[in-house]
């Protein structure tokens, strides 16, 4: 890492600077040096920094340690199977990560074992063996003729250069004297402090990473646990004890009134449980929304309690206002539901349509249940009292729309397969019109559809629970359709007899595809009229006019049950417009019901929230080195820029009556200001010593600037 600054070459002699002098042949160079050259090479450092700002983004862009079901949802299957091979939901404790990190502190360590011993000694030395071939060899340099003696002339220049913040050491010598002068030397320390300060924050992140889990997990002493079970059911075998870990970060999620010692610490597919060596009491749990509903912030009043001692502290912790606990950290991170008790009404689909049963439960419950003679398993699992969704209002924008609490729940049949549901407590509004929402997600990670069931006018399911009970009873359906055929044979004069024997076979096909309507959809419904047609050997036309005619008479039919059904409810006989879009919206409903996948509907009724409040808890012996490596990093950077490491010599030689000096300087860094500062000391000079500037000589010659023997 050391290759991009200025350090100043080894001292040269004048026996290798000489003409004609042996060429020495270049030594091979062996294995060692090869592999600390490259270790001290820029090119990798530079590679290494630039990995790991990529790996740094992803882990800041990309959410990390989240549920892995959460990520299959956002990315699906495909990109999710990518990603975690590259273990980008867990960059920081990532092999290859680790691997940057560690092939880094090697290379800043190498450049600082490399170059540091040189660096302090040059601070040290005041370069007295400076010949004067070399200092008439710096672009910062220029002769001084003054009428004073050598003796005299040492006193004022060391005054000169004390004046300009310089030390200094002299040299006196038969034919010559050499006085030379440094300053800003620290700027020295301030390259050793940035690489230290690299290394320090390096090693504190490899003493925070998950490098010792993962160590435990290859040597068989943790056993990874894959089932979400409760604490009390996981086996000692994945649970690591008190001190067992220098450094982690898990997560926990308490419900209000309940408490914790415990958290999860997510590795591979799985996780460990961390036992903490103090209880955490959630005494209440707060969130405050904003006007759409969105969270605005949360915060948790939790009571801890030293498992050794008993002794208790109640704190509140806040997002971004974490909690320090006998040496642990405690975050407030997300929260969630902590067992929501809940009041539902079973609704059947089929058998006996329409009739509903009541259920009390809770979140994270189960229900067993039978239905015809299948076995099946309701498992809720959440709870949102808040639901914000995008709609596209009247204006055409988009706008925010907060669709009240839900439950969210799987059915899970004997095989074990399960679709999961998320039903809404209230009716939503579509253009004026209300309808109770179900979301349908048949995999993880697959797309949610929604079921849409009209509410009537009193907000209520039960107009179209009853109007699917009416439609799922073949009896009622045949008399229904019976009715319909028989007030249209009176209206056309038809003989009574005949009249009767065609109303029980029309009414008896009627039923029949009325049935098949209800449980099978109107596509099915549809096929089935046309392989009836078919047997008929009818024209394309008049088979294509056939169907439309008795799709036409199962809807006045269905039209006639629904009338029926408003008439039991007590409702108006009168067919309104609203009473015709909710038939049309009840027809797709109906429709849709086969594909649904549930032989009941859920529907919320009530609940009695009770949340819970998700922290994380870590413990992070590393941070404090990360800081006090970050320290060392600005530090060092601020030395090494805005300290200047000058240096100043003046060979004073005998003249005649009086001496002639020749005045060099240089700067590391070849910062442009030298060249002002070289001339105001020169300047400064020459008034201390009575001085003027040799024929053909100024304060800036032309030459190299470098750094003499």
């Amino acid at each position: 890492m050391s290759d991009s600054l200025n350090i100043p070459n080894p001292p040269a002699s004048e026996a290798e600077a000489a003409p004609g002098a042996p060429i020495r042949a270049m030594q091979p160079i062996g294995l060692t040096k090869r592999i600390l050259l490259w270790l001290t090479s820029m090119n990798l450092a530079v590679t290494l920094l630039m990995f790991l700002a990529i790996a740094s983004v992803i882990g800041t862009v990309l959410k990390q340690n989240e549920a892995f079901s959460s990520y299959l949802d956002v990315f699906g299957p495909f990109w999710f199977a990518v990603f975690r091979n590259l273990s980008l939901f867990d960059v920081y404790s990532a092999t290859w990560f680790v691997a940057i990190l560690l092939f880094l502190v090697a290379s800043t360590s190498s450049c600082v074992i490399r170059n540091a011993p040189s660096f302090l000694r040059d601070m040290r030395s005041f370069r007295l063996n400076a010949q004067e071939k070399s200092l008439r060899a710096f672009a910062h340099q220029t002769e001084l003729r003054t009428e004073l003696t050598p003796a005299m002339l040492v006193p004022r220049i060391q005054a000169s250069l004390k004046s300009a913040g310089f030390s200094s050491r002299v040299k006196a010598g038969p034919n010559e004297t050499l006085i030379s002068g440094r300053k800003g030397s620290i700027n020295r320390i301030g390259y050793v402090l940035t690489h230290l300060g690299i290394i320090v924050i390096l090693l504190g992140g490899l003493l925070d990473s998950k490098m010792q889990l993962k160590l435990m997990d290859a040597l068989g002493m943790v056993k990874v646990e894959t089932a979400n079970i409760p604490v009390s059911e996981v086996p000692e075998a994945s649970k690591v004890p008190v001190g067992g870990l220098q450094a982690f970060r898990g997560t926990v999620n308490i419900p209000e009134h309940k408490w914790g010692d415990v958290v999860f610490i997510g590795l591979k597919d799985g996780y460990v449980v961390q036992e903490l060596p103090f209880k955490v009491f959630v005494n209440k749990f707060s969130i405050e929304h904003y006007d759409t509903g969105m969270p605005k912030s949360y915060m948790s009043n939790v009571t801890l309690t030293d498992k050794a001692t008993g002794a208790e502290i109640t704190k509140t912790i806040e997002v971004n206002h974490p909690v320090h606990y006998m040496g642990y950290n405690i975050f407030q991170s997300s929260f969630g539901d902590g067992g929501t008790k809940l009041k539902l009404d079973a609704w059947q689909l089929s058998g006996k349509a329409g009739v509903a049963q009541p259920i009390d439960s809770a979140v994270f419950e189960k229900k067993n249940f039978d239905f015809n003679d299948q076995k099946y398993r309701l498992e809720f699992t959440d709870f949102r009292q808040y639901n914000i969704n995008p709609v596209i209002g009247a204006d055409g924008l988009e706008h925010q729309v907060n669709y009240g609490p839900s439950v969210t729940f799987k059915l899970r049949n004997a095989a074990g397969e399960a679709i999961e549901y998320q039903n809404y407590f209230f009716p939503i509004t579509f253009k004026d019109h209300q309808y109770f929402l179900s979301g349908v997600k048949r995999s993880i990670g697959g797309q949610q559809q929604f079921l849409y069931i009209p509410a009537d006018q009193n907000g209520s399911i039960k107009t179209f629970m009853a109007f699917l009970a009416t439609l799922s009873d073949p009896a009622k359906m045949q008399a229904i359709a019976a009715q319909l055929i028989g007030d249209a044979g009176n209206a056309t004069g038809t003989d009574a007899v005949a009249s009767t024997k065609l109303t029980q076979a029309a009414s008896a096909s009627i039923a029949q595809l009325v049935e098949v309507f209800v449980r099978q959809g109107f596509p099915a419904m549809q096929a089935k009229i046309a392989t009836a047609l078919a047997d008929r050997k009818l024209s394309p036309e008049a088979s294509q006019q056939a169907e439309q005619a008795s799709i036409s008479v199962v809807r006045s039919v269905l039209e006639r049950a629904f009338l029926d059904t408003l008439t039991q409810l007590g409702d108006k006989q009168d067919f309104t417009d609203k009473d015709a879009k909710f038939f049309d919206d009840a027809m797709d409903a109906i429709s849709a019901l086969p594909v649904y996948g549930s032989p009941i509907l859920v529907q919320p009724m009530s609940f009695e929230q009770i949340q819970s409040t998700g922290l994380e808890i870590s413990r992070a012996p590393g941070a404090i080195w990360v800081t006090i490596g970050s320290i060392m990093l600005v530090l060092g950077i601020f030395m090494g820029f805005y300290i200047h490491y000058r240096r100043q010599w003046i060979l004073v030689k005998p003249e005649g009556r009086g001496s002639r000096m020749l005045v060099a300087g240089s700067d590391v860094r070849k910062n442009i200001d030298f060249d002002r500062d070289f001339a105001l000391f020169c300047g400064e000079l020459m008034t201390m010593t009575e001085s003027k500037p040799m024929k053909d000589s100024s304060p800036t010659g032309s030459g190299t600037q470098g750094s003499p023997a």
